[in-house]
Order: structure tokens, then sequence, then C-alpha cells
């Protein structure tokens, strides 16, 4: 391996399988968010978003935000394009007229029947179904691979639909 930082010009061969494991996860996530945009006609993260919507009428966009663990401009983002096309409706008809409850409306709920499911998407329900112990240990080996990118840990916060 070159000492200068520089990559080796080739890789291992346990670095061949995990390069080639990752390709595998991508191109599951990326399949899944075709299949819902080819069928239901809108993305990933806006189906998520519709799906919490019908789960929990009446909810904020600061909670739909925390919900997808996503920035507050990101969901509000979301929220004006499903209330754009009448997926959702947004009102002021609480005690503080400054907080919008949000509520699917039919034409929401006619394209999650058509979704592909799982609404959060392939890579969410995935991660729900690891044991802790997996969990733990994905979580401490990719924040050590993060490091080792250098990478802007913000980054983490936008949807997988929206890279």
């Amino acid at each position: 391996m070159p000492t200068d930082g520089s990559p080796p010009a080739t890789l291992q061969e346990p670095q061949q399988l995990l390069l080639r494991r990752f390709r595998i996860v991508f191109n599951a996530v990326k399949t899944h968010f075709r299949q819902v945009e080819k069928s239901a006609g809108i993305g990933g993260a806006q189906l998520w978003a519709l799906g919490i919507i019908r789960d929990r009428p009446g909810l904020g966009v600061n909670d739909l935000a925390a919900a997808m663990d996503v920035h507050q401009s990101t969901a509000s983002n979301l929220v004006r394009a499903l209330v754009d096309r009448d997926y959702v409706r947004a009102s002021r008809d609480g005690v503080d007229r400054r907080a919008v409850a949000l509520h699917i409306q039919p034409a929401g709920t006619a394209v999650i029947d058509k979704a592909p499911g799982p609404l959060t998407g392939v890579l969410p329900a995935a991660l729900s179904r690891l044991d802790a112990a997996t969990v733990t240990r994905l979580n401490a080996d990719l924040a050590h691979l993060i490091s080792v990118l250098e990478a802007d840990e913000h980054a983490g916060n936008t949807p997988l639909s929206d890279l």
C-alpha cells in the first residue's frame, strides 16, 4: 500500500468484496426507489412522508422532520410538494395558529395503496430487522469509515432518494 496517502492501484480481495456488498446495498435501494416512482408517481421520501402523515394525522412539519430524521427545511419541501399535488392538506386549526397540522387526502391514500412497500424504503426496513449487536457494530464500523473518508456528516440528514 502506498505510504503517501494515495489509494492503492488495486483493492485486495476483502476490500473488493466489501465494495461489491456496498454496491449491492445501493442497487437494492435505487431499485426500490425506481419501483416507487414508476408505480406511485412520487419519490421515495415523499412516499415515506405520506405514510407518516397517514399514520399520525395532525402532526406538524417539525414532527415529520423528526420522524424521518431529516432537516426541518427538507420536511417543509416534502410537505409543500405533497400539498401542491393535493395528497396532503395543511391547516392551521389548532390553538396555536402558527402551527400547521398535516392530514392525508384521498389522493394521497390512493398513492400509498398503489406503491410498493415498505413505505420507509428497503434500507430502513432492513435495518429495523437487525439485532442490536449488529446495529451497534455497523454503527461503529461505518463511523470509522466516514472518518477515513473525511465525509460531511451533515449529509446524513439527506434522504437516500435525494442522493
